[in-house]
């Protein structure tokens, strides 16, 4: 089968081979058929080593399809299912489950060491346990979520990652009021998704922040009160907020220098929300005197932040109920084999999401 494989963590390169095999089917597993899957920027981040992967590997982990087979002890799913690719599935049973913190389970992540895929030269890796960027995948049953009927396959793929993530950073972690103040640093899909989070919860004022215009223009459409560039945004707050801060602010670019930005912009005993995913050697500063006088609320937003199972149906109801656009999301659309021209889209910014039809 077809398969995109970073040979080298660094490169910024795919090479699309044919000679892919997907590996480990058996009992509690389940074999796809990758129908859709989107680009999300930590696939990027996988393959220049921000986030740490194992290579050569598969990236992909925002990706639906239809169930093949399914191995001994699976049950409630069946061949023929249409399914969305769940990356960090919960267990139920670890001390975070328990607890509720379901998206903090680490269950999901043991088997993302051991390879499921391998090509005549070796053993392959898929990115974060998963690997869409493929036309066959085997993961964890846990992994593999029904979808409704009525949901598309690149909507459901969305919901799988993106979507879940930025709506989840803004109804589940930060639980924006209504009536409040926003400012969403960062504004990719995961960043229009949280803009469309805030708009759901009722805020009054959003607004967006990038350096790109196409992705403010974007942000616009997408429920933003105004969007700028980075170098506007304090006069924004200066306009917006009398110079107090946003009540909430979103840092969804995963870098140091955003969220010391993003604190800054924050009122005082308002709320930064950490949604990016950054580097293990990029630090962020606090001193110990700001952190008491402002009391500003300090939260890392991991999947959004909540019961994903219960995010997923929840983007699927207000999806419906035309609450939040979804197929608006999808700016690009290209094959598996132009994969590469979907990684330049991404790094430039012309995409919020690309599409790779498998």
């Amino acid at each position: 089968m077809r398969a995109a494989v970073l040979h080298e963590t660094g490169q910024d390169k795919l090479d699309v081979h044919d000679d892919v095999e997907a590996v480990g089917f058996g009992p509690g597993k389940v074999k796809l058929r990758i129908r859709a899957t989107g680009l999300c920027h930590s696939d990027i981040s996988a393959m220049n080593g921000v986030l740490p992967q194992p290579a050569p590997f598969v990236p992909g982990h925002e990706g639906a399809g239809e169930v093949i087979d399914v191995g001994d002890g699976v049950t409630g799913i069946s061949p023929g299912d249409r399914v969305l690719v769940c990356w960090l599935p919960a267990c139920g049973s670890c001390p975070s489950c328990k607890r509720g913190q379901s998206h903090l389970c680490l269950t999901g992540f043991l088997g993302a060491g051991t390879p499921n895929f391998k090509r005549p030269g070796g053993d392959v890796f898929g990115f974060a346990g998963t690997g869409t960027f493929a036309e066959e995948v085997v993961i964890s049953a846990m992994s593999a979520v029904p979808i409704p009927d009525d949901v598309p396959y690149d909507v459901a793929a969305l919901i799988g990652c993106g979507v879940t993530t930025g709506l989840g950073a803004a109804l589940n972690t930060a639980k924006v009021e209504a009536g409040s103040s926003v400012a969403v640093i960062g504004c990719g899909g995961v960043g229009i998704s949280a803009i469309q989070g805030a708009r759901a919860a009722g805020a009054a004022q959003i607004v967006a922040v990038d350096p790109v215009e196409g992705r403010r223009e974007a942000a616009i459409r997408f429920g933003a009160s105004e969007a700028v560039a980075p170098e506007a945004l304090q006069d924004a707050k200066e306009r917006i907020t009398s110079g107090e801060g946003f009540d909430y602010v979103f840092e969804v670019v995963g870098k140091s220098a955003t969220a010391r930005t993003a604190y800054e912009t924050t009122r005082r005993g308002g709320t930064l929300c950490v949604v990016g995913a950054g580097a293990m050697d990029d630090f962020l500063r606090f001193n110990m005197f700001e952190l008491f006088f402002d009391e500003k609320r300090v939260l890392p937003s991991l999947y959004g932040g909540g019961d994903v199972l219960r995010s997923y149906e929840r983007a699927i109801a207000l999806w419906r109920a035309g609450r939040i656009d979804l197929e608006g999301l999808i700016t690009h659309r290209v094959r598996l084999a132009e994969i590469n021209d979907a990684l330049d889209q991404m790094r430039t910014g012309e995409a919020l999401r690309t599409c790779i039809e498998i």
